[in-house]
């Protein structure tokens, strides 16, 4: 049974709560798109290469992924406002580190490990704090605005890395950080502590099982785009024939089935397990979860497709970019927090499919504007579709899968969900990649193998290296590549507009994979409540 010091009292102090935890949401995801556009420099500023800067990236989202949901089972042991504080301070250490750090291997430790360990603390604690902190009935309106501030990081994450990095240097982001770290800190006292009156142990086989099986799943697909999904890419390590991603994943898959046999175990012995496999069993709580993987995965593949069309296609600066993502910050956070407050006892299933319809519509509108010759002004209605279906999901998702369960279990909840979140969003970044570097291959090489001006020896070259994975080019880029290589100018027009086309061609694909993911979503949405917690509807 878990003690609790009360809910936040009075409405300035409510809203202090709100902006620490809101403000440690924005902050964790911001190191998900603020170097994006900043890798390069970067990589040259510690001396290393942008893969290895890439690397980091992956490392940050391995980390969070393997260790949330032992993070929220330290919350439950130790006090979810303790972990919050002690991950902030993690957290702080980690973006310092970043900050001045010289060379690779300083820079994995700063931004990779201590920047994930105390992202690990911090995301289900906010879940439980929420929960702690609020009643029922108010509790969508601030899951709403906390899940907001996230998504909305990562839409301005390029128009800050970008302004950073032009007019000052990169390391001031993480120098920023820290300064939010502490901001938050102070901002966190008024927060009220939950702690259970038990004392719970931390089941270490548990752990291990969890964080090797998440990890192993998510570093799987995380790879896929260098190694291939099943036919391993030339070069790419491979086993019996099948690349390395597809026996990652299934070695995640029975890791995590061990997991749960190894739970099960324990509270059939009456044991602390590290995670009940029943809560698992809980319709409410698996839809929730559901819609969580399934927003990610569509938010995280517009959040890549979007930008690459804005910036290498159409050529627009990293300001420019970020720029033409503010109008889904707008209606995102209009939804998250206009829908609770003005229809407080709204079915949530009616808004979570409404939220899911507005993506799809979204992804469809953006796919069919998708051409040669649109300008930069087509992304902004779907961008505006696409923010108010995450906003109406943030708005009701949170809420539906706390409500599911005690509340001495939200920081338990918050881990699972945090981990759903962060599988959603690995899958929807490899995914809409693939697709459209697989799509753009196959049209580019098609385009070439037509043209009878192509000499045999360039067609055989071009195959073997887009094939092994040539990234996504941009105009100058390839007509730069082209001229270096000495090929006349008729050649480098024909190339150029065979790149442009093939570049539509898998920025289309990418986006019919995000909204069929959305459709699918559909389908799940019958195991979301049809009434708020402690409604007074009927």
């Amino acid at each position: 049974m878990a003690s609790r010091a009360g809910t936040a009292e009075g409405s300035a102090t409510a809203r202090l709560v709100l902006l620490a935890l809101a403000a440690g949401q924005f902050l964790m995801a911001l190191d998900s798109s603020v170097m994006n556009v900043s890798i390069a420099t970067v990589a040259e500023d510690v001396n290393t290469t942008v893969a290895g800067i890439q690397g980091a990236i992956t490392a940050y989202t391995l980390v969070m992924a393997m260790f949330m949901i032992p993070g929220g089972k330290v919350g439950a042991l130790i006090g979810r406002k303790r972990a919050f504080m002690i991950g902030c301070v993690i957290y702080g250490c980690g973006s310092l580190t970043t900050s001045l750090a010289p060379n690779l291997p300083v820079l994995l430790l700063g931004w990779a490990f201590l920047e994930g360990i105390g992202a690990a603390l911090i995301l289900p604690a906010i879940v439980a704090l929420v929960a702690g902190n609020f009643p029922a009935e108010r509790r969508p309106a601030a899951y709403g605005l906390v899940a907001a501030a996230g998504a909305v990081a990562i839409a301005v994450g390029p128009l800050i890395g970008g302004v950073a990095t032009t007019y000052f240097s990169w390391r001031w982001v993480f120098a920023g950080e820290v300064l939010v770290v502490l901001g938050i800190l102070a901002l966190a006292r008024p927060i009220a502590e939950t702690v259970s009156d038990e004392r719970p142990r931390i089941d270490l086989v548990g752990t291990v099982l969890s964080a090797a099986g998440l990890g192993s799943f998510v570093y799987g697909v995380l790879r896929s785009d260098e190694w291939g999904w099943f036919q391993p890419k030339p070069d790419a390590p491979a086993l019996l024939g099948m690349s390395l991603t597809v026996w990652l994943m299934l070695l995640g898959i029975g890791l995590t089935w061990l997991f749960l046999r190894w739970e099960a175990r324990l509270v059939q012995q009456h044991k602390e397990p590290l995670l009940d496999p029943a809560m698992l069993q809980n319709k409410q709580l698996t839809g929730g979860l559901t819609m969580f993987f399934f927003q990610y995965l569509v938010q995280m593949g517009v959040f890549f497709v979007v930008p690459l069309y804005l910036s290498v296609a159409l050529g627009l600066s990293a300001l420019a970019t970020g720029a033409r993502l503010l109008p889904l910050s707008v209606t995102l956070l209009a939804a998250a927090v206009l829908i609770p407050r003005f229809l407080p006892n709204v079915s949530p299933r009616r808004v979570v499919r409404s939220g899911i319809t507005a993506l799809l519509v979204g992804a469809v509108i953006l796919m069919a504007a998708l051409d040669a010759d649109a300008g930069a002004e087509v992304v902004t209605v779907p961008m505006l579709l696409i923010g108010l279906g995450m906003g109406a999901l943030a708005s009701q998702l949170g809420s539906v899968t706390v409500s599911a369960m005690p509340e001495e279990a939200s920081a338990e909840v918050g881990g699972v969900q945090n981990a759903v979140t962060n599988l959603g969003a690995s899958i929807g970044t490899a995914l809409a990649g693939s697709l459209l570097i697989a799509s753009l291959t196959s049209s580019f090489l098609a385009s070439v193998e037509e043209n009878p001006a192509v000499p045999a020896s360039v067609k055989s070259q071009s195959a073997v290296e887009l094939q092994s994975g040539v990234p996504f080019l941009s105009d100058a880029q390839l007509r730069s590549a082209l001229i270096e290589a000495g090929t006349s100018e008729e050649l480098t027009q024909e190339a150029l507009d065979a790149n442009a086309a093939a570049r539509l061609d898998g920025l289309r694909a990418a986006l019919a994979i995000l909204a069929f993911a959305a459709l699918i979503a559909l389908f799940f949405t019958q195991r979301i409540p049809t009434t708020q917690p402690r409604s007074t509807k009927a």
